[in-house]
């Protein structure tokens, strides 16, 4: 029988309501979680591992990457066949996304947790643990990168992003949906994963700011990232990739001072590209030295700049870590 190591994170999968405050706190250990989970030692065994017990709006991305140098050393292991780590829902697709771009294992990797806390009707920790130990043993799971577990549901850590702030399917992939189920405890793979890309880095240069570009917007914003020393600015952009003709200068003097700005979209669906020559449009964003994040969201570009800029200033280097294969390069 394999053996799976599940990795406690934090997160509601971990909390109950305080009666003092009314409101949910970390309270579940590892074992009164896994205890929930009936029937797993007829698929698995299971090892428990503590990382952290923090709410997922606790994170950073230097913590990410602690994350998945802790899960490399577990993937090392010969007697482990794959990997489960819970994880606070709000910034889960964010870490899941940072270890899988950090992260290089054919081993299955699953991030899992919980929309409703354990003092609430309709607890479903335990049923996305068994899902993600169900998927972690799986032998279709491997080489698939880092997966995304939750509602029966199996995503591409690169493609899945929290939709919804309370259903229990609130993870969707936009543009091609799920890449599998797991159905009777079966794990069912409909389609391949995007081309994994990985970079080996040591330390995180978390000085990378997340925009959200609004109509009317000036270049105030901006102007005040790059004048504190961020290396990277992602633009969350109207559309196809376009933005105030107001903020343009201020893409303008942000390259030339040597910042990476990285231009996504702020719809849910779609990718940018530079199809409108309008002042502020793409066209004139690309001609200025702007990189295009495919369809990607903006917290999701931020990750990738981040890990990208952790490895290398060469904004010719990170261009291609973008746009490689999606924008004739």
């Amino acid at each position: 029988m394999k053996k799976v190591a599940v990795v406690f994170n934090g997160g509601t999968i971990t909390m109950k309501i305080d009666e003092r405050i009314q409101a949910a706190v970390p309270s579940l250990s590892s074992e009164e979680i896994m205890s929930m989970v009936t029937g797993i030692e007829g698929f698995a065994k299971v090892e428990t591992f503590t990382f952290s017990t923090l709410p997922g709006p606790h994170m950073t991305p230097e913590l990410m990457l602690d994350l998945s140098k802790y899960l490399k050393k577990l993937v090392d292991r010969e007697d482990i066949a794959g990997v489960v780590v819970t994880h606070g829902t709000d910034t889960l697709e964010e870490t899941a996304y940072l270890v899988d771009l950090t992260l290089d294992s054919e081993k299955p990797v699953v991030f899992t947790g919980a929309m409703r806390n354990g003092s609430e009707l309709g607890y479903d920790g335990p049923s996305n643990l068994s899902a993600a130990i169900c998927t972690a043993i799986s032998e279709e799971a491997k080489n698939r990168g880092v997966l995304v577990c939750i509602n029966g549901e199996l995503n591409s850590a690169r493609e899945i992003t929290k939709a919804n702030s309370m259903a229990l399917n609130a993870f969707r992939t936009p543009n091609f949906g799920p890449i599998g189920i797991v159905d009777n405890n079966m794990v069912i793979f409909y389609r391949e994963c995007v081309q994994k890309q990985f970079l080996d880095i040591d330390k995180i240069d978390s000085k990378v700011t997340l925009i959200k570009c609004t109509a009317g917007m000036d270049s105030d914003l901006l102007d005040y990232c790059v004048d504190k020393g961020q290396n990277g600015v992602v633009l969350e952009a109207f559309g196809r990739g376009n933005i105030p003709p107001y903020m343009v200068d201020s893409v303008q003097r942000a390259i030339e001072k040597g910042v990476c700005v990285v231009v996504v979209s702020r719809c849910f669906e779609g990718r940018v590209c530079d199809s409108y020559g309008y002042h502020g449009g793409g066209k004139e964003l690309r001609n200025l030295g702007v990189i295009f994040g495919d369809n990607l969201p903006g917290q999701k570009a931020r990750i990738k700049l981040i890990v990208a800029l952790s490895k290398n200033k060469d904004k010719e280097k990170v261009r291609q870590f973008f746009e490689k294969g999606l924008y004739n390069i």
